[in-house]
């Protein structure tokens, strides 16, 4: 099986996307290696920057993440979460009959971010949580300013 990858400016950092013959398999910060790019690739860089413009709110691509089945229930689970929507960590772990903790330390795990949207998962009430992308929390905010998901006051008594 073959090895592609594919970096891009975003406005949330330089991304780089890496796939097999078959599927998107990670999307990490930074430059990545020099590899050969593939048109799955090339449709994946075209949908982000669509995504980016606000011209697409959900996307299209053959995902094969590698995690436990646990970890893939919840990363697929997050991408039912609709364009400029939250949900929270007790949200997805109450469908998922599991505990919000188990479902934050999969959201933590996904190789996919932005694509497979674990920016939409949060804290109870609203509270803006962990996220293991770009400049962490900060970035968190910046993807859901970009979908103009409503995101709730603070809570001052946590």
């Amino acid at each position: 099986m073959s090895f592609y990858a594919l970096s891009l400016p975003s406005p949330v950092g330089t991304l780089t996307l890496f796939a097999n013959d078959q599927a998107l398999n990670v999307v990490e910060w930074g430059r990545g290696p020099d590899a050969p790019t593939s048109p799955l690739l090339d449709e994946a860089a075209r949908q982000l920057s669509a995504y980016f413009d606000g011209r697409l709110e959900t996307f299209d691509l053959p995902l094969d993440p590698q995690g436990t089945d646990f970890q893939r229930a919840v990363w697929f689970e997050m991408a039912r979460i609709p364009y400029g929507e939250v949900r929270t960590y007790g949200d997805l772990s109450d469908h998922l009959t599991s505990s919000a903790r188990a479902v934050g330390g999969a959201c933590g795990a996904n190789p996919i971010p932005i694509i497979l949207p674990c920016h939409r998962v949060v804290g109870a009430h609203g509270k803006m949580t962990g996220f293991s992308g770009g400049t962490g929390v900060e970035t968190k905010i910046q993807l859901l300013t970009l979908e103009g998901a409503h995101q709730p006051e603070p809570d001052l008594f946590d």
